[in-house]
């Protein structure tokens, strides 16, 4: 893609950043009496159509849509953008193969808007044509299948599936041209490291379970922070600070959501230079990103409103808006 097209296409994502949530648009939201009054002031906003009216999983989900629908009216190739779907077609992966091993139907369980939508996915795993998926993800699918198959382990399958998901994020962010992709699987999957280290610690998981759970990447090492988690929560915090990672150690120390919180935070961090690039396709997948940080600090608000959690617990879980 030439010069010329980038500016054109990004001269359209500068104009949609002004509609992008701003932290005290979000503020006015967690200032809210109610789930209620939150979806009026997101309506008002331009958030959902006519046909989702004030029903808050309709408005979110015609949101993520609306995302969609811009990058690809903007953006003059998608490819670069197939690496953002890659953890929804995974999902779709791990969904199928407990659909047809379980023989539990779920509904509304698999996501359409990726390269392989719910109903393809589940043919190819009832049908064990599991060579019809891509690059390494086929042979993940029937370590998969097969383990749950005759282990009945869902949560092995699951470590199976996501550890996959990761070194294929991780992969496309090495084969990038594009530095935000780049930076994008390099913080993906080292804060996806850091959150099993945290959980495996908790739930008291083994050194071999940890390091059949976490891909490797640059910034973290899986070996270190496998060790860390063994002994303890301060070990974890303490090989974090050594780390361009330092930030995520901090969050824990004040607590689980704060940590949660930072996670995403550090994505944001990630992206926000790409406002001062005009000439790449870095501000799109940026947007991209931004629209998808806002949904899920709506859905976050919303979630809080409806099981009246205190305004400070809900502040506490608030991400980082881009704009």
């Amino acid at each position: 893609m030439n010069d010329l097209e980038y500016t054109y296409a990004v001269a359209r994502i500068r104009a949609l950043e002004a509609s992008l949530l701003t932290d005290s648009f979000v503020d006015q939201l967690v200032n809210c009496q109610s789930g209620q009054q939150c979806l009026e002031l997101l309506s008002e906003r331009g958030w959902g159509d006519a046909d989702t009216g004030l029903d808050a999983a309709a408005m979110l989900k015609r949101e993520e849509e609306k995302t969609w629908e811009v990058i690809r009216e903007a953006a003059p190739d998608l490819t670069v953008f197939e690496v953002l779907s890659y953890t929804k077609v995974y999902h779709n992966l791990k969904a199928a193969i407990k659909e047809v091993c379980t023989e539990v139907r779920n509904e509304h369980i698999f996501y359409d808007d990726c390269s392989i939508p719910g109903t393809e996915m589940l043919s190819i795993v009832e049908n064990k044509e599991f060579g019809r998926l891509p690059g390494k993800m086929a042979a993940a699918a029937q370590d998969a299948y097969d383990t749950l198959l005759h282990t009945r382990d869902g949560q092995l399958c699951d470590v199976i599936i996501d550890k996959a998901a990761l070194e294929a994020i991780y992969e496309a962010g090495q084969n990038a041209e594009d530095e935000i992709i780049r930076n994008y699987a390099e913080s993906t999957v080292a804060i996806a490291d850091i959150k099993i280290a945290v959980r495996s610690w908790k739930t008291g998981k083994s050194l071999e379970f940890m390091k059949r759970a976490m891909a490797e990447c640059e910034g973290i090492s899986v070996d270190q922070l496998s060790k860390a988690a063994l002994a303890g929560m301060d070990a974890i915090c303490e090989y974090l600070a050594g780390t361009d990672y330092a930030g995520g150690a901090q969050a824990l120390s004040e607590s689980p959501s704060a940590f949660e919180r930072w996670c995403d935070n550090r994505m944001i961090e990630t992206i926000k230079p790409q406002k001062y690039n005009a000439f790449s396709v870095g501000p799109l997948v940026a947007y991209q990103i931004a629209r998808e940080n806002e949904i899920k600090t709506v859905r976050i608000i919303l979630t809080g409103k409806q099981n009246d959690f205190p305004e400070e617990a809900i502040r506490e879980r608030v991400r980082e808006m881009y704009v």
